[in-house]
């Protein structure tokens, strides 16, 4: 069976002592994760030392970064680069978080030079992909999610597309008061997979782990993760709750 992961955004919060005792709480109550299954903890760039320092010799867990930079070392200033993240032994690096997208107009061709540099690095990216609500409501979401893949994937081998890490975030579902159900989740999550299946072949599809973004509690994560083609999710505020996370880390497929 493919990876399944609980990964978590903590986005910008927490300070360092906050990051600490967040950490210190999860792994009290989890100390390593079984065959199968990882925690990936994409923290901001002030917190992985420590974080990779806690999950040390830890089986299962793992440190991230959010973002990484869209060019190799050099004069910009308050970048990081993934060669940097690599020199910290840091294994995942986030790209085309739909806040990126829409804050910082990270476009697909910028995704794929991040893609690129993460890969050239060795680091392994968690690729998020989704639509916002005017595509949802004019039913145009698969094209809009599959034209995201493409321009910014489909360059790549079947090798190195072999157990990637896609992430699909509903934007239209968060924060919007609209709620996206697990059905809905494993519409998109089966026809992300068919995209791939249909370049790559049935599979290095079925290797793709597929996470799912949209609002992920310890309340509803077992529904959603049971669902077939999901494969676990990237989890924002429920993450920065240590009760919440590790209920969904044990939700995760067995």
């Amino acid at each position: 069976m493919r990876k399944q992961i609980a990964a978590a955004n903590w986005k910008m919060n927490l300070d360092l002592k906050g990051a600490e005792k967040l950490m210190d709480e999860i792994l009290e109550q989890y100390q390593e994760m079984p065959d199968g299954h990882q925690a990936i903890f994409a923290v901001p760039f002030p917190y992985l030392l420590m974080v990779q320092d806690k999950l040390s010799g830890r089986k299962g867990l793992y440190a991230a970064a959010q973002n990484c930079a869209a060019t190799g070392n050099g004069a910009y200033t308050g970048e990081v680069s993934a060669d940097m993240l690599k020199g910290m032994n840091i294994p995942y690096v986030i790209i085309g978080h739909s806040e990126r997208r829409e804050y910082y107009h990270e476009d697909n061709q910028v995704l794929t030079r991040k893609t690129d540099l993460a890969l050239a690095a060795g680091v392994s990216p968690i690729f998020c992909c989704g639509e916002p609500l005017h595509i949802r409501e004019a039913g145009t979401q698969n094209r809009y999610v599959e034209q995201q893949l493409t321009e910014s994937l489909f360059h790549l081998s079947a090798d190195q597309i072999t157990g990637f890490i896609i992430a699909y975030e509903p934007i239209w579902a968060i924060g919007t008061g609209k709620t996206a159900s697990s059905d809905q989740a494993q519409e998109m999550h089966r026809h992300i997979r068919s995209v791939f299946a249909a370049k790559y072949g049935d599979a290095v599809a079925g290797s793709i782990s597929i996470l799912y973004g949209g609002s992920v509690k310890a309340a509803n994560a077992a529904d959603i993760f049971g669902k077939p083609d999901v494969d676990g999710g990237l989890v924002g505020g429920a993450s920065l709750v240590a009760t919440e996370f590790v209920g969904i880390m044990n939700s995760l497929k067995k």
